[in-house]
């Protein structure tokens, strides 16, 4: 008795079909999120559109990087974003900053903040309130030390920026030299890169700070961004 085996296309299709779909639901999800945001492109090269993937820039700070008193779109971390969305450079910013905070409330919360999203590029701007709070620089450097350290544990490809500061000499001599000292220190230590100084050519200049003389106007903060970028741009090409 010879059994005749017949091809039916309709059957070979639908096994096909459906080995198809098996191999789509086991592909990778990071992948699948690159072919998307190629698919989105379809100008760019493969290479060219995976380079895009966005990056994370973190600015954890007082109310500097908060922008108190002035609109949120007008702070120096909001005009960080706005000029590399000109440059088309896939970074997004994430403004961290809460006004009052010293690096001791820093140092506590940067736990929370380090399980919100990845970061790429961490930008730490405290001290300010030690500083007019007369906190022994002991412990401002302990602190910053710690954050930095924690951000290098959780995202050890991250890179680190620390915004330098000073505080006004009505704080007396010796503690105002300590103080801008520690910047630099630990920026040598962790090495990592560093602003010498957030507030230059903004500190003590009426015009570009508000009423209360210590927080910036929002011209104030077009050149707290300059004083940033100087630092930053090195770090996103």
């Amino acid at each position: 008795m010879t059994i005749s085996l017949k091809f039916r296309p309709t059957s070979f299709l639908f096994i096909f079909l459906m080995m198809v779909i098996v191999w789509a639901g086991c592909k990778n999800p990071e992948t699948a999120n690159q072919e998307k945001v190629i698919a989105e492109n379809p100008d760019s090269t493969k290479a060219d559109t995976l380079k895009t993937a966005t990056k994370y820039i973190v600015f954890f700070g007082n109310s500097l990087t908060a922008g108190y008193g002035v609109d949120p779109s007008e702070a120096f971390a909001a005009l960080i974003q706005n000029r590399l969305d000109s440059m088309s450079l896939a970074y997004e910013v994430i403004n961290a900053g809460l006004s009052g905070e010293t690096t001791a409330g820093g140092n506590s919360r940067i736990d929370w903040i380090l399980k919100q999203q990845p970061i790429d590029i961490f930008v730490l701007e405290l001290g300010a309130n030690d500083g007019l709070r007369g906190i022994a620089v002991t412990e401002t450097k302990k602190n910053l030390e710690a954050m930095i350290e924690k951000v290098k544990k959780a995202y050890p490809e991250a890179k680190v920026i620390l915004a330098g500061m000073m505080v006004p000499p009505n704080m007396g001599p010796d503690y105002s030299r300590s103080f801008q000292r520690v910047f630099p220190e630990v920026a040598k230590s962790q090495n990592v890169a560093l602003i010498p100084f957030l507030l230059e050519g903004v500190g003590g200049v009426d015009s570009l700070n508000q009423g209360d003389g210590i927080h910036p106007t929002p011209e104030g903060h077009k050149i707290l961004a300059e004083n940033v970028w100087m630092q930053l741009e090195k770090q996103v090409r």
